[in-house]
């Protein structure tokens, strides 16, 4: 199981609600190390792209931050959708009186967030024009109408986005409603992923192809600055509606509870700016870290942890410096599979199987974690990671266990 360390100046997280007269604006300045690829949630995939889309774009849903394990809560739902006994209609209502930033799309006229704009921008990953790399998830919720909308609309070379869906429709100006043809319990979680943001019809219908370059949105902050593969610039949305940081933390998590009662009551977003440079190189990103360029290095380089993290450990430099280094579990997981058709190690004969438990049990886990790892990693015991529901931390299983002597008992008895 890896782990991250996220390294962050204390003073990062010293954040005003609003930028008091003549203060400077309170901006927090970061790396990413993979460029993104543009700020439309239906044509993107990658996870930088998204970091950005999801702080301009505003989902029905969200995760609860600091919750373990991850908990739905309302974003612009105005409560927690009603969901029919058999799972097969959500209907969301969604809160009056946001808006979406200012932009030439609206001619001047303050545009304010509608159900009609999550239905199009959910028709909008069907549609063919825009390869959408989440469609494959989408079509698996049997949302009725829509297979037929996009078969059409492939055949004609025209998406009709006001051919009315059974499976999703608006009822009235605030309320819209997905009907499945199959149970989907997990269908919630869909409506906080990214790529349900809500765009609107006009920008899309005057950007175009361009959208990419054009994301408007009524989340909490828009793009100022752009300098692709480069520089991002995050501003705050000055129109954001009232959003009250109030969590309920992971109870077994002292910093997440402390971080809560910090927060609580206080109005978001909490920072004026976010600077994010591109740095591909991780010997580069970990200097502009060190020399100041960066107020948080979000992932600790692997092959710099010898420097930082010396067997494990901070390093004297970086704690002088008041640099704060916090460990929490990454939501990955890293295995080795065996080749099922491979003549020597696949098979499921008796001695087959008794060949790949000795490989697994004689694999020296601990010294992957020291060497490989650099101390980044803890040992999984099923493929269930913290932060799951399910996982046991208690729970010791042969896949968790390194032992030479078993796996050479193993082979002796086949």
């Amino acid at each position: 199981m890896k782990s991250i360390i996220i390294a962050a100046l204390t003073v990062a997280w010293a954040c005003a609600a609003a930028v008091a007269p003549g203060a400077e604006p309170k901006t927090l300045r970061y790396a990413f190390e993979i460029a993104e690829t543009g700020f439309d949630p239906v044509e993107i995939s990658d996870v930088y792209s998204r970091a950005i889309t999801t702080n301009i774009f505003d989902t029905p849903l969200r995760y609860a931050y600091l919750a373990a394990p991850g908990t739905l809560q309302p974003s612009t739902a105005d409560g927690m959708p009603e969901i029919s006994s058999d799972f097969k209609t959500i209907t969301i209502r969604i809160r009056k009186g946001i808006y979406f930033t200012d932009d030439a799309a609206f001619k001047g006229q303050r545009r304010e967030l509608t159900a009609e704009d999550y239905v199009y921008s959910f028709k909008r990953v069907f549609d063919p024009h825009w390869n959408s790399p989440n469609y494959t998830d989408f079509a698996t919720l049997g949302v009725l109408g829509m297979d037929a909308l996009r078969e059409q609309a492939r055949k004609s070379g025209h998406f009709d986005y006001d051919r009315r869906v059974e499976g999703v429709r608006t009822l009235d100006r605030y309320t819209f409603q997905f009907k499945l043809n199959t149970p989907s319990p997990r269908f919630l979680q869909d409506l906080a992923d990214s790529a349900m943001g809500a765009v609107a019809r006009e920008v899309v219908e005057l950007y175009g192809d361009r959208i990419m370059e054009h994301p408007v949105g009524t989340g909490p902050f828009r793009l100022g600055e752009w300098r692709r593969s480069s520089f991002i610039v995050l501003e705050r949305n000055p129109d954001y509606r009232t959003d009250i940081f109030h969590v309920t933390p992971d109870p077994s998590d002292p910093e997440a509870q402390q971080i809560a009662r910090e927060l609580d009551g206080r109005r978001v977003p909490l920072l004026d700016r976010v600077e994010i440079s591109i740095i591909e190189e991780s010997q580069p990103r970990w200097l502009s870290f060190l020399n100041g360029e960066a107020d948080l290095l979000w992932i600790m380089p692997r092959d710099m942890a010898d420097l930082a993290l010396p067997n494990g450990k901070p390093a004297p430099n970086l704690l002088k410096k008041h640099i704060r280094i916090d460990r929490a579990p990454q939501i990955d997981v890293s295995l080795l599979i065996y080749n099922m058709d491979n003549p020597v190690a696949g098979g499921y004969t008796p001695e087959k199987v008794a060949l790949r438990r000795a490989l697994s049990v004689g694999f020296d886990t601990p010294e992957a974690i020291r060497t490989y790892f650099k101390f980044q990693a803890i040992p999984a015991q099923t493929p269930i990671m913290p932060g799951e529901y399910g996982y046991d931390p208690a729970l010791r299983s042969e896949n968790g266990l390194t032992s030479v002597a078993r796996a050479r008992a193993l082979l002796d008895q086949y």
